[in-house]
């Protein structure tokens, strides 16, 4: 026995239309969805090779004989930012700012408070003692580089 299903051609149309609908929805959710998302507007600091060891009894350095003094050192992409955190340990960060990376300005100095470097293009702000992000719209820390020290050289490196 054959049975012959007869759907009227106004089910189908309906039909249609609730598939439509559906379909429409889903679309408008995605793209809901999407534009809220944050956009992320960092570019992450240009790969680099840095290997550079600092004899630390130079004139040149004696900035480092201190805890919690600073210097900038040539290397890295923007230039080192070296920073003295105890007698035995120091940190060694880039200078290029990790919120828009690739513009020109992107580059971090160190403020009067002699604990925050401040990006001269976007103002984000950074601690040097850990290289966190303390003011965006920066969200990612300063990128931060090896350091070794056996009481005269400092080595820096990745």
């Amino acid at each position: 026995m054959v049975y012959n299903i007869f759907i009227p051609l106004c089910l189908h149309s309906e039909v249609l239309k609730l598939s439509l609908k559906i379909f429409s929805l889903t679309v408008a959710i995605v793209l809901l969805y999407n534009s809220c998302k944050k956009k992320n507007n960092n570019d992450s600091v240009p790969l680099t090779t840095v290997d550079i060891t600092i004899n630390t009894s130079l004139p040149s350095y004696i900035a480092l004989h201190t805890v919690g003094n600073y210097l900038y050192v040539t290397g890295g992409v923007r230039g080192l930012l070296v920073y003295r955190k105890t007698t035995t340990d120091f940190m060694a960060y880039d200078r290029n700012c990790t919120y828009q990376s690739s513009q020109p300005c992107a580059t971090v100095i160190v403020d009067a408070t002699h604990i925050i470097a401040t990006d001269t293009c976007c103002h984000s702000k950074f601690s040097i003692y850990d290289g966190s992000v303390t003011q965006g719209p920066a969200v990612s820390p300063l990128k931060a580089y090896q350091t070794s020290f056996d009481g005269t050289y400092l080595h820096i490196f990745n």
